[in-house]
């Protein structure tokens, strides 16, 4: 009675409807939508689904971004995997790699743990049937997916779960994927799988299934993406390019101290990628000084000095799951970086922007390697692993190698629309003391390409800036 004095009102009905109007209220991410966010998720603090803050939201719609419809996004996924499967062949595919599921399904469990412990499984039939297989504490993580049609446990059959009884949860688990099969696909027993324990494909072969390469069928499926895939990929990248920012702000204001390590530089980058809703970050490649050659060493407690070069390549998975894959090299300091440091980061920048501008739908993967830009000899023996590779929910299919680590038959195909590539540069000599690392992520659009990457290069390494 007290509530309804306050208020002002009159009867126990008043109570209820306020009561109720303030608890729908805090139960919603954002009280000033209604039951749905903009991309379609449930405006409610205990979904299941897990995706991005209000502070992206507010900063995408600063940006004027369109958010991506998410399922329109997982149909598309499902039906483009469902169509590689039939277009083989194949009775269905047997998945257990984390980010294929993510890919099949949209739901995440334990990502990281997930990747060397496989408790996870996903099926999806020749008719588009799809069963997953879970923790058995957690059966309502696809619940939100009605394109999951059944969730079920009992993959794990690795030796940290199953011990010596290991061949026994391996044709425990295989009994049920063949029950499946039996009913949706039939007498095709031709199975693909991405990745699976020795026991699981042991198994498999017993149970009369003729395994087949799964890595081929989700590699090509990821990497053309749909509508809503880019939408996503642009929310991604603007978030991934404000927590770069932020990152170098923290740089430049922190190392002029002389108490910045390249861990605090590094966890800024964290940090802010998991306040916009991003997940986590695949490599810890950030170095400083001479710790950037040769490239490849990743973070740790040194101090980074006033006048030095930092690098880093972001392997940052990001919003809605999507990986932003860019590199930058900054000078930080107030003197003025050597003029050899000039030269080779313009030499890098050249490089990787003569290269993105072979890119178009139609080019062959083989051009793409045999031409455009020639690194300096000097830079020869430390040059990247690959000229461009693919990138989706991590780095994917395709990769373009140099001429001289190509190997020959292994990509014979051309770029398509809907194709997002990286474009690398590390420029780096022989016992030298710093290494230059740029990398921009591009789409294949339908009559060329277009940069998604908008983050500047250091000025003054590119010479425009004393």
């Amino acid at each position: 009675m007290i509530v309804a004095h306050e208020a002002g009102l009159k009867s126990s009905t008043g109570i209820t409807l306020l009561l109720k109007r303030n608890f729908s209220d805090s139960r919603k991410i954002d009280p000033s939508r209604g039951t749905h966010l903009p991309d379609g998720t449930p405006n409610d603090n205990d979904r299941v689904e897990i995706g991005p803050t209000q502070l992206a939201f507010g900063e995408w719609e600063a940006a004027g971004l369109v958010l991506p419809n998410l399922a329109k996004m997982r149909e598309y996924r499902w039906k483009r995997l469902t169509q590689h499967i039939v277009d083989r062949d194949y009775g269905g595919l047997l998945i257990f790699d984390p980010l294929n599921i993510r890919y099949a399904t949209d739901t995440t469990n334990m990502q990281l743990w997930n990747t060397h412990n496989p408790f996870r499984a996903v099926l999806i039939c020749a008719d588009g049937y799809m069963v997953i297989w879970d923790y058995k504490n957690a059966p309502f993580l696809a619940d939100f997916n009605p394109l999951v049609r059944e969730n079920r446990s009992g993959a794990s059959m690795f030796y940290f779960t199953s011990g010596d009884k290991i061949e026994d949860d391996a044709e425990s688990f295989v009994g049920q994927v063949k029950e499946l099969m039996d009913a949706h696909a039939r007498s095709n027993k031709r199975l693909a799988v991405d990745k699976i324990v020795i026991p699981g494909l042991r198994a498999l072969e017993r149970a009369g299934f003729e395994v087949m390469e799964g890595e081929e069928v989700t590699e090509k499926a990821r990497s053309v993406k749909g509508l809503d895939e880019i939408l996503g990929l642009r929310c991604a990248q603007h978030a991934c390019e404000t927590a770069c920012a932020e990152m170098e702000k923290a740089t430049r204001e922190g190392v002029p101290s002389g108490n910045m390590s390249e861990d605090d530089i590094w966890s800024v980058l964290h940090k802010e990628n998991i306040r916009r809703g991003g997940e986590w970050i695949e490599t810890r490649l950030l170095a400083s000084g001479p710790r950037t050659n040769p490239w490849f060493q990743e973070c740790g407690p040194r101090l980074v000095q006033n006048n030095e070069i930092v690098a880093f390549d972001t392997d940052l998975v990001g919003s809605y799951g999507f990986c932003v894959d860019i590199s930058r090299t900054w000078w930080v300091g107030d003197e003025a970086p050597r003029p050899n440091m000039v030269e080779t980061m313009k030499h890098g920048h050249e490089h990787m922007m003569t290269n993105m501008s072979l890119l178009a739908p139609g080019v062959s993967f083989n051009d793409l390697v045999h031409k455009g830009h020639h690194l300096d000899d000097k830079y020869q023996r430390l040059k990247y692993g690959c000229k461009m590779h693919g990138v989706g929910l991590c780095d994917e299919w395709p990769l373009i190698a140099y001429p001289d680590q190509q190997i020959p038959g292994a990509f014979d195909y051309e770029l398509e629309p809907g194709m997002v590539l990286c474009v690398e540069a590390l420029v780096s000599s022989d016992n030298g003391d710093f290494s230059i690392k740029l990398e921009d992520q591009v789409l294949i659009t339908e009559d060329g390409y277009e940069n998604l990457t908008s983050y500047p290069f250091d000025e003054r390494l590119m010479g425009q800036k004393t």
